[in-house]
């Protein structure tokens, strides 16, 4: 199994403050059949700066780490980007990583509460780029929980969407699963990511997950996410089918 979206390097941002906590972590994902992870720190401007030379790095020192403690487990480097109106020039500057270093997609993070007015357009520029934006967690974002027509729209004009593990497997309440089920069954996402970082209570949950999937959509969804990231980190096209629609909700109360 490969994991697109995982915090594992030691002493970067949120995730393992050592390195033998980051090892015990690459122990756990190997325990649940997880053989390749993308790395994806976190690069916010203003609160973590992890540009793309020190993600090079620190994913080499690491994966030195792993061979020397015979952890069968291979990372490769990626990254959590937070989206502003710099992330071109940064992008332009060296300093922003896609996923595996293909230039060809790449995470976006939205903030919890919004979807930047500028979205649109700065998923078009990175596409002419030719960098698909994947769209990370939507499901926990308050806009998009209010109105699925923002994420329809931005699916639709050739972005693409990774759900939480832990949100598929109801981790983070039941609104969260119902939510992201519904986003499944609309054909609004393509991929599925641990964004395990610790290991109790932001772990991996690949496992419940699937079994979740192949309950309620059976094997093809999850041959479809387990394609689709062997192909996103060969820089390959990926499986997309056309979204549908959701229904717009009066009110949702995240995580209850």
């Amino acid at each position: 199994m490969i994991d697109i979206h995982c915090h594992i390097l030691p002493g970067v941002d949120d995730g393992p403050e050592s390195n033998y906590k980051s090892i015990d972590l690459a122990r756990l994902a190997v325990e649940q059949g997880i053989h390749t992870i993308v790395a994806t720190p976190h690069h916010i401007p203003g609160s973590y700066s992890n540009t793309r030379e020190e993600i090079l790095r620190k994913v080499d020192n690491f994966n030195e780490q792993l061979k020397s403690e015979k952890v069968p487990l291979t990372v490769l480097p990626g990254q959590e980007t937070r989206i502003s109106g710099t992330l071109i020039e940064e992008l332009d500057q060296g300093d922003i990583l896609t996923l595996n270093d293909k230039l060809s997609s790449m995470l976006i993070e939205f903030p919890k509460d919004h979807v930047p007015k500028y979205t649109e357009k700065l998923f078009y520029d990175l596409q002419l780029k030719g960098i698909s934006p994947i769209i990370v967690h939507p499901e926990q974002n308050l806009e998009i929980l209010e109105d699925p027509e923002v994420l329809y729209q931005l699916i639709k004009k050739g972005a693409y969407a990774q759900v939480d593990a832990e949100s598929v497997a109801g981790k983070l309440g039941r609104t969260a699963k119902r939510f992201t089920h519904d986003l499944i069954k609309a054909k609004q996402v393509q991929f599925i990511g641990s964004n395990a970082r610790d290991m109790t209570k932001r772990s991996f949950k690949m496992n419940l997950a699937l079994k979740e999937i192949k309950k309620s959509f059976g094997n093809e969804t999850i041959n479809m996410f387990m394609v689709n990231a062997e192909k996103v980190i060969k820089g390959e096209p990926v499986f997309k089918e056309e979204p549908d629609r959701l229904k717009k909700v009066k009110k949702f109360v995240l995580f209850k």
